[in-house]
């Protein structure tokens, strides 16, 4: 459904430094960074058929952070889940909501963990296990 998700910052370097860890954790390969036509600079994950960016805000105004928005990252196993976790934190993000863990829902038990990226961005690392059968 989706071909990106972008998010703005105020600082790429750091946003560089924060995600290529990460997203690291992922799988994903360190971000490419890019100039745009309009001369602000910007970079890109790509893992799995999907892509993340982190730019400087086209219009020149200060980057905000979506209020009630959430970016989720999917998992390959609950260890990894605690790994992204640990990995954010280490890297300048910062814990929110529970602690990382299972969570019961109308869809069974959810291994998450919810994080803010050093911008303030909302990032939920997500394992969802395979239902038997």
């Amino acid at each position: 459904m989706f071909s990106h998700v972008m998010v703005g910052t105020h600082d790429l370097d750091r946003s560089i430094a924060f995600y290529d860890s990460v997203l690291g954790v992922l799988g994903a390969a360190p971000g490419a960074r890019s100039q745009a036509g309009t001369g602000h600079w910007r970079a890109f994950w790509r893992h799995a058929g999907a892509s993340f960016g982190v730019c400087e805000p086209i219009n020149g105004e200060p980057a905000t952070v979506a209020n009630g928005g959430t970016i989720g990252f999917l998992c390959d196993s609950p260890e990894q889940v605690l790994r992204f976790h640990q990995v954010a934190l280490a890297h300048g993000g910062t814990a929110i909501e529970a602690p990382p863990g299972p969570r019961e829902g109308p869809a069974g038990v959810l291994h998450l963990a919810y994080v803010r990226d050093p911008d303030g961005h909302k990032l939920c690392a997500l394992h969802r296990p395979k239902r038997a059968g």
